[in-house]
């Protein structure tokens, strides 16, 4: 069974739309979106390239407007939800600036707030031991590997204590091996944390690892095919991914795509 999940949405899409305008024509790259994530959920956007995921997770952010329909944040607007901090983002690429050490990266947010100092340090201390970069703090990015840079990341994001935490394909960088042992301590983290992920994948066995459900995409433009429910127990282990049950999760996840 996942995590029991408090039953007010943190995340509502209601037939929410995007379409962008081209030299040519419009391009319709989300229909009819709608949608519920609940506080605490860890769940996953799954789909092929091109299909809407990270365009989805750019509206819940407030980065986008959707050209119709209506994206909602613990009841009240992505604006008011963004102006209210209550986002923490992990991109694709960790983003880190090479000129400052890994201490400094994670306590930008709380410096350019103007949190004081030695607030600053206990933040950071905690954040490290977090991730598992304890020891660490005084290296620059440029001497870790790219699974460390991550890590550092995703500290950052959580600097702020951010009651939802987005996160576009930060693993599809590194090798297999890499990945999942992230994907093992990124849950470690969200036991400790627990507050609500929203992560953007192509990677069916990454998504059923990690989520409570699964939200799949269609191919452009994106429509919600299926919303799957992973009973896996947790915590989750690697043996986990070798299960019967894993791989009839993986083979109801393939068949739920459109056109399958």
């Amino acid at each position: 069974m996942g995590i029991a999940v408090n039953t007010v949405p943190e995340i509502q899409f209601e037939g929410v739309e995007m379409k962008y305008s081209t030299a040519n024509a419009e391009v319709l790259a989300l229909q009819q979106i709608s949608m519920d994530i609940a506080q605490g959920e860890f769940v996953s956007l799954l789909g092929p390239s091109g299909c809407g995921k990270t365009t989805l997770l750019r509206l819940m952010a407030d980065l986008i407007q959707p050209t119709a329909g209506e994206v909602k944040v613990a009841g009240k607007s992505a604006r008011e939800a963004r102006q209210a901090q209550k986002y923490g983002i992990v991109f694709q690429s960790p983003v880190l600036y090479e000129w400052r050490k890994v201490k400094s990266n994670i306590t930008l947010p709380l410096e350019l707030m103007g949190v004081k100092k030695n607030l600053r340090e206990e933040k950071a201390a905690r954040l490290l031991e977090l991730v598992g970069l304890k020891g660490f703090e005084d290296k620059y990015p440029w001497q870790l590997s790219g699974g460390m840079q991550q890590r550092v990341a995703i500290a950052r994001a959580l600097a702020m204590e951010p009651e939802i935490l987005l996160m576009d394909e930060p693993f599809s960088a590194l090798d297999e091996f890499t990945r999942e042992r992230l994907n093992e301590e990124l849950l470690a983290i969200w036991s400790e944390v627990k507050n609500t992920v929203v992560f953007v994948t192509h990677s069916i066995p990454e998504s059923i690892f990690l989520s409570d459900r699964v939200f799949v995409l269609s191919p452009h433009p994106g429509r919600l095919s299926a919303v799957v429910d992973i009973p896996l127990p947790r915590p989750r282990t690697p043996e986990m991914r070798g299960s019967a049950e894993f791989f009839e999760l993986i083979a109801r996840i393939r068949g739920s795509f459109e056109g399958v």
